[in-house]
């Protein structure tokens, strides 16, 4: 089932989730308990992260320099289909710009549409960590929207092989990336606007938002969305911090702010139980009034903090509200 059905068939607020593949190297056994866990809330769908190759300059035998590529977390469309078939969950694979040429990209949602997966999340992606700023594949894409623009064409029946006849048409639901606090590449918050207006006029169907840690910014970012012309559902994105170390890191990784009232009830923690416990209480409280609010689905980030979103999770879907 398409992740809009499951959005315009809810009888309440839904919770999904986002996962990791694993490290190269290690079994699936680990992530296979972490889903365990997250299957008790009946999640409609989840979502498996992808992550593109980066490269180091490796020192031979005779002192010359070699590019290495190493992707650490291979594996999305394969976890994808596991899942599908293990738990009879649908899965929203990433697909990413970097990395990628055009035609790999059309191999990739064939893939996809072989296993009889119709989700996929669209994105740019990041730069890897040797480059400054992103740099697209020389045969791939420069941008999401014209990731989304070959998607919707293959939903119609139109490859890049132009010459094919009684071509399969694809049926991807098509979701991408939205920014509260704007794109950290973005000058401003209407030009971030009109990049995510862009993707929705190509064809995406909906938005899932990055992580935020007040709600204001995304009653603000629906609200300029809706002024915009932009009428697809806006799914917020929220992820548990459960540390005073997560407020140092995670303005750095995912360019985010954190709210003022938030920093010094960490602050005032003692030991890393109690920093747990602020954390953990402050993620209930955010997604309850998200939930009061009437979005349509939470999606909850796992990475750094599958320990504490059971807890969180069940805390919500006991208390007199609407969730389904």
């Amino acid at each position: 089932m398409k992740v809009t059905e499951h959005l315009s068939n809810r009888k309440g607020t839904l919770i999904s989730f986002e996962i990791l593949p694993p490290l190269k190297g290690k079994k699936i056994s680990a992530l296979t308990r972490t889903l365990d866990q997250l299957m008790t809330f009946n999640p409609p769908f989840i979502n498996v992260t992808y992550h593109r190759a980066e490269y180091k300059y490796q020192q031979r035998s005779n002192g010359l320099f070699e590019k290495v590529y190493i992707r650490k977390r291979p594996g999305t469309v394969g976890i994808c289909a596991a899942i599908k078939y293990k738990y009879g969950v649908d899965t929203v694979p990433h697909l990413v710009c970097g990395g990628f040429s055009q035609m790999e990209t059309e191999d990739a949602l064939m893939d996809l549409n072989y296993l009889g997966i119709d989700n996929v999340l669209l994105l740019r992606g990041d730069a890897v960590k040797s480059e400054r700023s992103f740099v697209p594949h020389e045969k791939g894409h420069k941008n999401a929207s014209d990731l989304v623009k070959q998607t919707v064409d293959l939903n119609q029946g139109i490859y890049l092989e132009e010459e094919l006849s009684n071509a399969l048409e694809t049926n991807f639901c098509i979701g991408v990336a939205g920014y509260p606090e704007k794109h950290f590449e973005s000058p401003n918050m209407d030009v971030d606007l009109a990049y995510l207006k862009q993707k929705v006029d190509q064809g995406a169907d909906y938005i899932v938002t990055q992580m935020f840690y007040d709600n204001q910014y995304y009653f603000e970012f629906v609200k300029r969305c809706r002024e915009s012309g932009i009428e697809i559902p806006i799914v917020p994105g929220i992820r548990p911090i459960t540390s005073m170390q997560n407020l140092r890191v995670l303005p750095g990784i995912f360019h985010i702010s954190f709210p003022t009232k938030l920093v010094q009830a960490m602050q005032e923690c003692k030991t890393p139980d109690e920093e747990k416990m602020v954390g953990m209480d402050w993620t209930i409280k955010q997604a309850q009034e998200l939930i009061d609010f009437g979005v349509p689905c939470i999606h909850f980030y796992t990475y750094g903090s599958m320990k504490v979103i059971p807890g969180i999770v069940q805390e919500l879907v006991t208390k007199p509200h609407s969730v389904s």
